[in-house]
């Protein structure tokens, strides 16, 4: 599904052996809107939350943090440069639509989730109540408790998927772009290459 550099099962799986109670989907989600709100120190908030329950002495927290690190450059790039290319984090196109609609739900939680528990001054709930942000949050609660038809056919299905993704991915980069004055002008600064955020 992307070409990002973090692969969703692998993240998935790495999650799960690291002991984090989020899963890849969620990340992402949590991810964009984190950035969305609050630039760099939304960042750094979301890097400590996914590994807020995990044990520092896992063996597999090394590679845990070096794929968010990977994961948050690659998505922050994307969101700062309004890259066409910004997809969501989503199993392969090789998977059942069902699996990757279950998993667009887990994005879209993971998303919401970063809208509301963020630190909200007077300014962000005003934007946030206002359209198009209040349009994108209602159809975004709407698509996290859609399912598939039972009767859909499986063309009829991936086309209903692929445009509820491509809206997703639409609204992900406008979130971005409206919460702009939001943010510090700093928190948009893109990290350097080598930076980590832990």
């Amino acid at each position: 599904m992307t070409d990002q550099s973090v692969d969703h099962d692998e993240l998935d799986e790495v999650l799960e052996r690291c002991g984090s109670s989020w899963n890849a989907g969620q990340v992402h989600g949590l991810l964009c809107s984190r950035l969305s709100v609050a630039g760099a120190d939304g960042a750094t908030r979301w890097f400590a939350q996914v590994l807020e329950e995990t044990d520092p002495s896992n063996s597999s927290r090394g590679e845990c943090e070096a794929m968010l690190d990977a994961l948050c450059a690659v998505t922050w790039r994307q969101l700062v440069e309004r890259q066409s290319e910004f997809e969501l984090l989503l199993p392969g196109d090789e998977d059942p639509t069902a699996l990757r609609a279950e998993s667009m739900g887990q994005w879209c939680e993971g998303f919401l989730h970063g809208l509301v528990s963020e630190k909200r001054s007077e300014d962000l709930k005003k934007r946030l109540s206002e359209d198009p942000l209040a349009d994108i949050i209602r159809d975004i609660l709407h698509i996290t408790r859609a399912t598939a038809a039972e009767d859909e056919d499986a063309e009829e299905e991936e086309k209903a998927f692929a445009e509820l993704v491509e809206y997703l991915r639409v609204a992900a980069q406008l979130t971005y772009e409206e919460l702009a004055d939001i943010r510090e002008p700093a928190e948009d600064v893109l990290p350097d290459e080598s930076d980590t955020l832990h």
